[in-house]
């Protein structure tokens, strides 16, 4: 086969020769003749030349032998020929129809899988982007949909990292420096940023830690010192400043991610820069923060400088950092949700590799997958509906020169409280009110006596023996005398609930008062029937179920402190 008769002379592309037609809007293969054509295109041979490349007596060609003419079909006009190109023997044709399909099909084929294979490859590059360690048992196991979410947020002092060691401190293990629990509500109408104080003295408890070879070293514990020592003093690692906020909060993460000095300056340049607020002019030699009062446009070593400011603001101390750290990441995150960074795609690919290259996750959220998951899941909160708050403290009293803090404790634990009972700390909804007005009007009415009271109580994630102690408080002290164990629910609650028929409207009430249930604790439904054939009450005492005999009441509203919301730009000072 010549090159001239399958068109790979006078640089002409196959590709090329197919054209749109109008009429159809499909694609139909136009090869340009080599000369004029007989009406009849029956098969036949190019027309012999003779040495000087003349063309002789077309008619003079001898038809193919064995082969019958066939019938005279309609076709176009003939086309110009193009010099040098000599007629081809053609082969039995599809359809023009179905030809333009399978060509832009199979193109088409290829770009998906030419797509697909470089999405492939830039997910797994990405993959190999993320850093991970062993939770070491110390978080849930990781977020679920449809459940509330809690993640540990936790940023180091080291100073690893291109001109990260002219901050001082050089050696630093990386300690917990900056540390947030972010709780996002079940239904993500809302989110909680919690800040803990770096300087909070608190207990650190035992933390099983896997070692690089397979085995587990327990790093001991130890009681009454700095919040911040969770992490990297004796070795620990992240999970064991999950379990310490475990227990100081008696809420347990479901993941967990860490960020050194390089993710603020990574993550800020990778956005384009964030836009801050300050309230003064601000020159601090330690930060390295120089700054003008007003609106400033910050992002790399600016921003890292912002974050790491506190002789310069309030009260020169931690927890006016911390204000200020707020502050900074409400604006990350008005520019990560602002149409400038998701209509962006480049910027998005930025974010992409920063994010993957700055943090070190738990070993729940070491794919990109997971972490997409995630994404979508906080991608749906609106700033105006994300708190900042910091745990309440109050000076070490135990201190002459105050450098450290200890818990409120008339505040702290409310707001643990708040938490865990999934209550929102912004303004509540129009629909969250009609439910909370629900809820309380289900505790009005008359109530029934408590020796009128039957109902039968499973344990459905209170401690082991729970169902058993409220069984004998409410027969023995609160004259529940109509009350049974039932054993163990199907599935754990978070939060004690009665279900009750309508007819029992009454009794679920005096059983409210007696337990100090909240409306929402109490659920319409039906009874069922005991082991005498009676129709009773089903008390299932979840996680929230502490000791028998205290009242359960479940805040209905956050408690009064300090807070921020991240659709308002504050100025520091």
């Amino acid at each position: 086969m010549d090159s001239q008769s399958r068109g790979r002379a006078d640089d002409i592309d196959p590709a090329d020769q197919w054209v749109l037609n109008p009429n159809t809007g499909e694609y139909e293969l136009r090869l340009t003749p080599s000369a004029p054509r007989s009406a009849v295109p029956g098969p036949r041979r190019a027309a012999p030349r003779d040495a000087g490349g003349a063309t002789r007596n077309r008619s003079a060609a001898p038809q193919a032998p064995g082969r019958d003419v066939p019938p005279q079909r309609r076709r176009r006009a003939p086309e110009e020929p193009l010099p040098g190109r000599r007629g081809r023997r053609p082969a039995k044709k599809k359809s023009k129809a179905k030809k333009a399909l399978m060509w832009t099909g199979g193109s088409m084929a290829f770009v998906l899988l030419a797509v697909a294979g470089g999405a492939y490859l830039y997910i797994k590059h990405l993959n190999d982007n993320i850093t991970s360690v062993s939770d070491d048992g110390a978080s849930t196991g990781g977020f679920s949909k449809g459940k509330a979410i809690n993640i540990l947020l936790i940023g180091t002092d080291k100073r690893t990292g291109e001109g990260n060691t002219k901050y001082g401190d050089s050696g630093s293990v990386g300690h917990a420096d900056t540390t947030i629990l972010l709780h996002v509500s079940k239904d993500r109408s809302n989110a909680t940023a919690l800040s803990i104080p770096r300087d909070l003295i608190t207990d650190i408890p035992d933390c099983p830690t896997q070692q690089d070879d397979g085995s587990e070293k327990v790093i001991a514990g130890t009681s009454g010192v700095r919040f911040n020592t969770s992490l990297g003093q004796d070795d620990r690692t992240p999970s064991c400043t999950a379990r310490t906020v475990t227990e100081l909060t008696g809420i347990k993460p479901d993941n967990f991610m860490v960020a050194d000095f390089n993710a603020v300056k990574t993550l800020t340049t990778a956005v384009g820069g964030v836009d801050v607020c300050l309230g003064k002019d601000i020159n601090d030699p330690d930060s390295h923060l120089n700054l003008k009062k007003g609106m400033r446009h910050i992002e790399g070593e600016t921003a890292l400088a912002f974050v790491r400011t506190r002789h310069a603001v309030g009260f020169g101390g931690d927890l006016s950092r911390i204000a200020l750290q707020q502050q900074f990441l409400s604006a990350l995150m008005r520019k990560l949700k602002s149409n400038d960074t998701l209509t962006n795609p480049a910027k998005m690919v930025k974010v992409a590799e920063a994010g993957t290259k700055a943090l070190t996750v738990d070993s729940n959220l070491d794919s990109i997958g997971k972490l997409k998951d995630l994404g979508l899941e906080l991608g749906k909160l609106n700033p105006k509906n994300l708190t900042f708050t910091t745990v309440p403290v109050i000076d070490n009293p135990a201190e002459k020169v105050k450098a450290t803090v200890v818990l409120n404790e008339s505040k702290a634990p409310e707001v643990f409280q708040a938490i865990k009972n999934d209550v929102s700390f912004t303004a509540v909804k129009q629909e969250k009110k009609k439910e909370a007005d629900a809820a309380a009007a289900r505790l009005k009415g008359t109530k029934s006596a408590a020796s009128d009271v039957r109902v039968r109580i499973l344990n459905g994630g209170a401690a082991a023996g729970s169902a058993q102690a409220e069984l004998e408080y409410l027969q023995n002290e609160a004259g529940v005398t109509k009350s049974e164990n039932a054993g163990n629910a199907e599935a754990e609650l978070s939060r004690t609930t009665l279900e009750y028929a309508p007819d029992q409207a009454d009794q679920a009430r005096r059983l409210a008062d007696i337990m100090g249930l909240s409306g929402s604790a109490l659920k319409p439904g039906k009874s069922v029937t005991n082991a005498q054939g009676l129709p009773t009450m089903t008390l299932t005492l979840g996680k929230d179920f502490e000791t028998a005999g205290e009242p359960l009441t479940a805040p209905s509203k956050a408690p009064d402190v300090d807070k921020s919301t991240a659709d308002k730009v504050e100025c520091a000072k």
